[in-house]
Protein backbone atom coordinates (compact mmCIF):
# COMPACT_ATOMS: atom_id res chain seq x y z
CA UNK A 1 0.00 0.00 0.00
CA UNK A 2 1.44 3.36 -0.99
CA UNK A 3 0.56 6.96 -0.25
CA UNK A 4 -0.94 9.33 -2.85
CA UNK A 5 -2.44 12.80 -2.83
CA UNK A 6 -5.64 11.98 -4.73
CA UNK A 7 -8.93 11.54 -2.90
CA UNK A 8 -10.42 8.16 -2.06
CA UNK A 9 -13.52 6.85 -3.78
CA UNK A 10 -14.54 3.93 -1.49
CA UNK A 11 -14.21 2.36 1.95
CA UNK A 12 -13.44 -1.34 2.40
CA UNK A 13 -14.39 -2.97 5.72
CA UNK A 14 -11.94 -5.84 6.10
CA UNK A 15 -12.47 -8.49 8.77
CA UNK A 16 -11.60 -12.00 9.89
CA UNK A 17 -14.63 -13.81 8.48
CA UNK A 18 -16.67 -16.69 9.84
CA UNK A 19 -18.79 -19.64 8.73
CA UNK A 20 -22.42 -19.06 7.83
CA UNK A 21 -23.57 -22.69 7.95
CA UNK A 22 -22.49 -26.09 9.35
CA UNK A 23 -20.77 -27.15 6.12
CA UNK A 24 -18.60 -24.01 6.22
CA UNK A 25 -17.04 -24.66 9.62
CA UNK A 26 -14.18 -27.05 8.79
CA UNK A 27 -13.16 -25.32 5.51
CA UNK A 28 -13.21 -21.98 7.33
CA UNK A 29 -11.00 -23.27 10.15
CA UNK A 30 -8.64 -24.86 7.64
CA UNK A 31 -8.28 -21.41 6.04
CA UNK A 32 -7.62 -19.83 9.43
CA UNK A 33 -5.03 -22.41 10.46
CA UNK A 34 -3.27 -22.86 7.13
CA UNK A 35 0.47 -22.95 7.71
CA UNK A 36 0.11 -22.88 11.50
CA UNK A 37 1.25 -25.62 13.85
CA UNK A 38 -2.11 -26.17 15.54
CA UNK A 39 -3.08 -29.76 16.41
CA UNK A 40 -6.10 -31.03 14.45
CA UNK A 41 -7.71 -32.03 17.73
CA UNK A 42 -7.71 -28.36 18.74
CA UNK A 43 -9.27 -27.40 15.41
CA UNK A 44 -12.05 -29.96 15.89
CA UNK A 45 -12.59 -28.65 19.43
CA UNK A 46 -13.02 -25.11 18.10
CA UNK A 47 -15.32 -26.45 15.36
CA UNK A 48 -17.69 -27.59 18.09
CA UNK A 49 -17.89 -24.03 19.38
CA UNK A 50 -19.23 -22.96 15.98
CA UNK A 51 -21.50 -26.00 15.59
CA UNK A 52 -23.02 -25.13 18.97
CA UNK A 53 -24.25 -21.92 17.30
CA UNK A 54 -25.70 -23.81 14.33
CA UNK A 55 -22.46 -23.53 12.38
CA UNK A 56 -22.94 -19.78 12.01
CA UNK A 57 -20.50 -17.23 13.37
CA UNK A 58 -22.14 -13.94 14.34
CA UNK A 59 -19.20 -11.96 12.95
CA UNK A 60 -20.41 -11.49 9.37
CA UNK A 61 -23.86 -10.31 10.48
CA UNK A 62 -22.23 -7.95 12.97
CA UNK A 63 -19.96 -6.50 10.30
CA UNK A 64 -22.92 -6.01 7.99
CA UNK A 65 -24.72 -4.21 10.83
CA UNK A 66 -21.66 -1.99 11.29
CA UNK A 67 -21.64 -1.23 7.55
CA UNK A 68 -25.35 -0.33 7.67
CA UNK A 69 -24.67 1.98 10.64
CA UNK A 70 -21.77 3.59 8.76
CA UNK A 71 -23.92 4.18 5.69
CA UNK A 72 -26.60 5.82 7.81
CA UNK A 73 -24.03 8.02 9.57
CA UNK A 74 -22.37 8.94 6.29
CA UNK A 75 -25.70 10.01 4.82
CA UNK A 76 -25.94 12.77 7.42
CA UNK A 77 -22.22 13.54 7.68
CA UNK A 78 -19.70 15.52 5.70
CA UNK A 79 -19.27 14.87 1.96
CA UNK A 80 -15.67 13.74 2.49
CA UNK A 81 -16.86 10.71 4.45
CA UNK A 82 -19.80 9.77 2.21
CA UNK A 83 -18.14 6.83 0.42
CA UNK A 84 -19.51 3.59 -1.03
CA UNK A 85 -18.68 0.73 1.32
CA UNK A 86 -17.43 -2.74 0.38
CA UNK A 87 -17.00 -5.77 2.64
CA UNK A 88 -14.30 -8.43 2.48
CA UNK A 89 -12.82 -11.09 4.76
CA UNK A 90 -9.53 -12.82 5.29
CA UNK A 91 -10.83 -16.34 5.89
CA UNK A 92 -14.37 -16.75 4.54
CA UNK A 93 -16.89 -15.30 2.14
CA UNK A 94 -17.13 -12.55 1.12
CA UNK A 95 -13.42 -13.06 0.48
CA UNK A 96 -11.10 -10.08 0.08
CA UNK A 97 -10.18 -10.84 -3.55
CA UNK A 98 -13.87 -11.08 -4.47
CA UNK A 99 -14.50 -7.70 -2.84
CA UNK A 100 -11.67 -6.22 -4.92
CA UNK A 101 -13.21 -7.67 -8.10
CA UNK A 102 -16.48 -5.92 -7.28
CA UNK A 103 -14.60 -2.70 -6.67
CA UNK A 104 -12.84 -2.98 -10.04
CA UNK A 105 -16.18 -3.62 -11.75
CA UNK A 106 -17.57 -0.48 -10.10
CA UNK A 107 -14.64 1.64 -11.21
CA UNK A 108 -13.03 2.08 -7.77
CA UNK A 109 -9.41 3.12 -8.11
CA UNK A 110 -8.42 4.03 -4.57
CA UNK A 111 -9.99 3.04 -1.27
CA UNK A 112 -9.47 3.35 2.45
CA UNK A 113 -9.54 0.16 4.51
CA UNK A 114 -11.05 -0.16 7.98
CA UNK A 115 -9.70 -3.33 9.60
CA UNK A 116 -11.81 -4.62 12.47
CA UNK A 117 -8.89 -4.82 14.89
CA UNK A 118 -8.07 -2.00 17.28
CA UNK A 119 -4.61 -3.25 18.26
CA UNK A 120 -1.37 -3.82 16.41
CA UNK A 121 0.00 -7.37 16.22
CA UNK A 122 1.12 -9.59 13.37
CA UNK A 123 -2.32 -11.27 13.21
CA UNK A 124 -4.25 -8.04 13.88
CA UNK A 125 -2.40 -5.75 11.47
CA UNK A 126 0.58 -7.00 9.44
CA UNK A 127 -1.17 -10.17 8.28
CA UNK A 128 -4.03 -8.08 6.91
CA UNK A 129 -1.53 -5.95 4.98
CA UNK A 130 -0.02 -9.14 3.56
CA UNK A 131 -3.52 -10.33 2.62
CA UNK A 132 -4.15 -7.04 0.81
CA UNK A 133 -0.93 -7.35 -1.15
CA UNK A 134 -1.75 -10.95 -2.07
CA UNK A 135 -5.31 -10.12 -3.17
CA UNK A 136 -4.16 -7.14 -5.24
CA UNK A 137 -1.60 -9.39 -6.91
CA UNK A 138 -4.36 -11.85 -7.72
CA UNK A 139 -6.42 -9.10 -9.38
CA UNK A 140 -3.48 -7.60 -11.26
CA UNK A 141 -2.88 -4.09 -12.57
CA UNK A 142 -6.57 -3.15 -12.35
CA UNK A 143 -6.65 -3.65 -8.57
CA UNK A 144 -7.49 -0.51 -6.61
CA UNK A 145 -4.88 1.09 -4.37
CA UNK A 146 -5.79 0.32 -0.76
CA UNK A 147 -4.68 2.35 2.26
CA UNK A 148 -5.38 1.13 5.78
CA UNK A 149 -6.82 3.46 8.40
CA UNK A 150 -4.57 3.68 11.45
CA UNK A 151 -4.92 1.73 14.69
CA UNK A 152 -7.61 3.14 16.97
CA UNK A 153 -7.11 1.54 20.41
CA UNK A 154 -6.38 5.00 21.92
CA UNK A 155 -8.76 7.06 19.79
CA UNK A 156 -11.25 8.98 21.96
CA UNK A 157 -14.12 7.33 20.09
CA UNK A 158 -13.02 3.83 21.05
CA UNK A 159 -12.07 4.78 24.61
CA UNK A 160 -15.34 6.64 25.22
CA UNK A 161 -17.38 3.80 23.73
CA UNK A 162 -15.75 1.16 25.89
CA UNK A 163 -15.96 3.33 29.01
CA UNK A 164 -19.71 3.61 28.47
CA UNK A 165 -19.99 -0.17 28.01
CA UNK A 166 -18.08 -0.74 31.26
CA UNK A 167 -20.27 1.73 33.17
CA UNK A 168 -23.41 0.03 31.81
CA UNK A 169 -22.07 -3.34 32.96
CA UNK A 170 -21.21 -2.01 36.43
CA UNK A 171 -24.78 -0.72 36.69
CA UNK A 172 -25.92 -4.37 36.56
CA UNK A 173 -24.05 -5.09 39.79
CA UNK A 174 -26.17 -4.45 42.92
CA UNK A 175 -25.46 -0.93 44.08
CA UNK A 176 -24.28 -1.99 47.53
CA UNK A 177 -21.58 -4.23 45.94
CA UNK A 178 -20.69 -2.11 42.93
CA UNK A 179 -17.64 -0.33 44.34
CA UNK A 180 -16.07 -3.66 45.31
CA UNK A 181 -16.64 -5.30 41.91
CA UNK A 182 -13.42 -6.30 40.12
CA UNK A 183 -12.99 -5.16 36.51
CA UNK A 184 -11.18 -7.68 34.31
CA UNK A 185 -10.14 -6.64 30.80
CA UNK A 186 -9.51 -9.44 28.33
CA UNK A 187 -7.81 -9.65 24.94
CA UNK A 188 -6.81 -12.38 22.52
CA UNK A 189 -3.68 -14.15 23.68
CA UNK A 190 -0.83 -14.37 21.20
CA UNK A 191 2.51 -16.22 21.29
CA UNK A 192 5.12 -14.50 23.41
CA UNK A 193 7.40 -14.49 20.35
CA UNK A 194 4.79 -12.47 18.45
CA UNK A 195 4.27 -10.09 21.37
CA UNK A 196 8.03 -9.47 21.52
CA UNK A 197 7.97 -7.99 18.01
CA UNK A 198 5.20 -5.42 18.57
CA UNK A 199 3.71 -3.07 21.17
CA UNK A 200 0.51 -5.10 21.68
CA UNK A 201 0.79 -5.38 25.47
CA UNK A 202 1.68 -1.68 25.82
CA UNK A 203 -1.31 -0.73 23.67
CA UNK A 204 -3.63 -2.90 25.75
CA UNK A 205 -2.31 -1.44 29.00
CA UNK A 206 -2.74 2.10 27.69
CA UNK A 207 -6.29 1.47 26.48
CA UNK A 208 -7.23 -0.18 29.79
CA UNK A 209 -5.85 2.77 31.77
CA UNK A 210 -7.65 5.32 29.56
CA UNK A 211 -10.97 3.51 29.89
CA UNK A 212 -10.56 3.08 33.63
CA UNK A 213 -9.93 6.81 34.04
CA UNK A 214 -13.27 7.56 32.40
CA UNK A 215 -15.03 4.93 34.48
CA UNK A 216 -13.54 6.43 37.64
CA UNK A 217 -11.68 3.30 38.69
CA UNK A 218 -7.99 2.73 39.39
CA UNK A 219 -8.04 -1.05 39.85
CA UNK A 220 -8.32 -3.55 37.02
CA UNK A 221 -6.57 -6.60 35.65
CA UNK A 222 -5.56 -7.43 32.07
CA UNK A 223 -5.91 -11.10 31.15
CA UNK A 224 -5.99 -13.15 27.95
CA UNK A 225 -8.18 -15.69 26.22
CA UNK A 226 -8.57 -17.89 23.13
CA UNK A 227 -5.04 -19.29 22.83
CA UNK A 228 -4.79 -21.85 20.03
CA UNK A 229 -1.13 -22.84 19.71
CA UNK A 230 0.65 -26.09 20.62
CA UNK A 231 0.84 -26.74 24.38
CA UNK A 232 4.61 -26.23 24.58
CA UNK A 233 4.58 -22.78 22.98
CA UNK A 234 4.52 -19.87 25.48
CA UNK A 235 1.55 -17.53 25.01
CA UNK A 236 0.55 -14.40 26.89
CA UNK A 237 -0.97 -15.09 30.29
CA UNK A 238 -2.83 -15.16 32.64
CA UNK A 239 -5.76 -16.98 31.06
CA UNK A 240 -9.09 -15.38 31.89
CA UNK A 241 -10.62 -18.50 33.44
CA UNK A 242 -7.53 -19.23 35.53
CA UNK A 243 -7.55 -15.65 36.78
CA UNK A 244 -11.24 -15.71 37.66
CA UNK A 245 -10.88 -18.93 39.61
CA UNK A 246 -7.95 -17.44 41.54
CA UNK A 247 -10.26 -14.62 42.66
CA UNK A 248 -12.32 -17.13 44.65
CA UNK A 249 -13.03 -15.86 48.13
CA UNK A 250 -11.67 -12.39 47.43
CA UNK A 251 -14.44 -10.80 45.35
CA UNK A 252 -18.18 -11.31 44.93
CA UNK A 253 -18.63 -9.60 41.55
CA UNK A 254 -16.58 -9.21 38.39
CA UNK A 255 -17.16 -7.23 35.23
CA UNK A 256 -15.38 -8.85 32.28
CA UNK A 257 -14.57 -6.43 29.46
CA UNK A 258 -13.68 -7.85 26.01
CA UNK A 259 -11.24 -5.04 25.29
CA UNK A 260 -9.48 -6.80 22.43
CA UNK A 261 -12.64 -7.44 20.37
CA UNK A 262 -14.98 -5.01 18.65
CA UNK A 263 -17.95 -7.37 18.21
CA UNK A 264 -19.62 -10.27 20.01
CA UNK A 265 -18.32 -13.09 17.83
CA UNK A 266 -17.68 -16.72 18.76
CA UNK A 267 -14.57 -16.12 20.87
CA UNK A 268 -16.50 -13.66 23.00
CA UNK A 269 -19.65 -15.77 23.20
CA UNK A 270 -17.94 -19.10 23.91
CA UNK A 271 -14.83 -18.08 25.84
CA UNK A 272 -16.51 -15.43 28.00
CA UNK A 273 -20.29 -15.88 28.04
CA UNK A 274 -19.91 -19.64 28.50
CA UNK A 275 -16.50 -20.69 29.81
CA UNK A 276 -15.63 -17.63 31.90
CA UNK A 277 -19.16 -17.50 33.32
CA UNK A 278 -18.92 -21.19 34.24
CA UNK A 279 -15.54 -20.58 35.90
CA UNK A 280 -17.12 -17.82 38.00
CA UNK A 281 -20.07 -20.02 38.94
CA UNK A 282 -17.69 -22.75 40.15
CA UNK A 283 -16.12 -20.39 42.69
CA UNK A 284 -19.19 -18.38 43.68
CA UNK A 285 -18.53 -15.17 41.75
CA UNK A 286 -21.25 -13.23 39.95
CA UNK A 287 -20.06 -12.16 36.49
CA UNK A 288 -21.34 -9.42 34.20
CA UNK A 289 -19.89 -9.18 30.71
CA UNK A 290 -19.53 -5.70 29.20
CA UNK A 291 -20.62 -5.21 25.61
CA UNK A 292 -18.16 -4.77 22.77
CA UNK A 293 -18.03 -1.60 20.66
CA UNK A 294 -20.35 -3.09 18.03
CA UNK A 295 -22.47 -0.41 16.40
CA UNK A 296 -22.31 2.05 19.28
CA UNK A 297 -22.91 5.53 17.77
CA UNK A 298 -19.64 6.92 19.18
CA UNK A 299 -17.69 4.05 17.68
CA UNK A 300 -19.35 4.56 14.30
CA UNK A 301 -18.54 8.26 14.50
CA UNK A 302 -14.92 7.37 15.30
CA UNK A 303 -14.61 5.54 11.98
CA UNK A 304 -15.91 8.62 10.16
CA UNK A 305 -13.33 10.71 12.06
CA UNK A 306 -10.56 8.37 10.93
CA UNK A 307 -11.75 8.78 7.35
CA UNK A 308 -11.96 12.54 7.70
CA UNK A 309 -8.40 12.88 8.98
CA UNK A 310 -7.17 11.07 5.88
CA UNK A 311 -9.33 12.98 3.41
CA UNK A 312 -9.32 16.53 4.80
CA UNK A 313 -5.85 18.07 5.25
CA UNK A 314 -5.36 19.72 8.62
CA UNK A 315 -7.89 17.55 10.47
CA UNK A 316 -6.54 16.75 13.97
CA UNK A 317 -5.28 13.18 14.50
CA UNK A 318 -7.07 12.35 17.72
CA UNK A 319 -5.36 10.08 20.23
CA UNK A 320 -5.23 9.80 24.02
CA UNK A 321 -2.47 8.58 26.29
CA UNK A 322 1.29 8.47 26.02
CA UNK A 323 1.65 6.48 22.80
CA UNK A 324 0.00 9.05 20.52
CA UNK A 325 -1.63 8.39 17.14
CA UNK A 326 -0.32 5.46 15.15
CA UNK A 327 1.18 6.00 11.69
CA UNK A 328 -0.97 5.98 8.57
CA UNK A 329 1.55 3.73 6.86
CA UNK A 330 3.03 0.93 8.94
CA UNK A 331 6.83 0.68 8.78
CA UNK A 332 8.03 -2.40 6.95
CA UNK A 333 9.53 -3.82 10.14
CA UNK A 334 6.47 -3.43 12.39
CA UNK A 335 4.54 -6.44 13.71
CA UNK A 336 6.72 -9.03 11.96
CA UNK A 337 5.70 -12.64 11.50
CA UNK A 338 7.16 -14.61 14.43
CA UNK A 339 10.09 -16.81 13.50
CA UNK A 340 9.21 -20.54 13.36
CA UNK A 341 10.17 -22.41 16.50
CA UNK A 342 12.90 -25.02 16.15
CA UNK A 343 11.79 -28.61 16.85
CA UNK A 344 12.22 -29.29 20.53
CA UNK A 345 12.71 -25.63 21.43
CA UNK A 346 11.06 -24.42 24.61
Amino acid sequence: MTGHDAQFDALLVLSFGGPEGPDDVIPFLENVLHGRNVPRERMLEVAEHYQGLGGVSPINAQNRALIDALRSAMATGKPATNLPIYFGNRNWHPMLADALRRMVADGVERALVFITSAFGTYSGCRQYLDDIDRARGEIGDAAPVLEKLRLFYNHPGFVETMAEQVIDALDEVPVERRDAAQIVYTAHSIPESMAAGCSYTAQLADAMRLINERVGRSDAQLVYQSRSGPPGQPWLEPDVCDHLERLAGTVRDVVVVPLGFISDHVEVIFDLDREAKQACARVGIDMVRAATAGTHPRFVQMILELIEERTRPGTPRQALGALGPGPDFCPAECCPRPAPRRPGAR
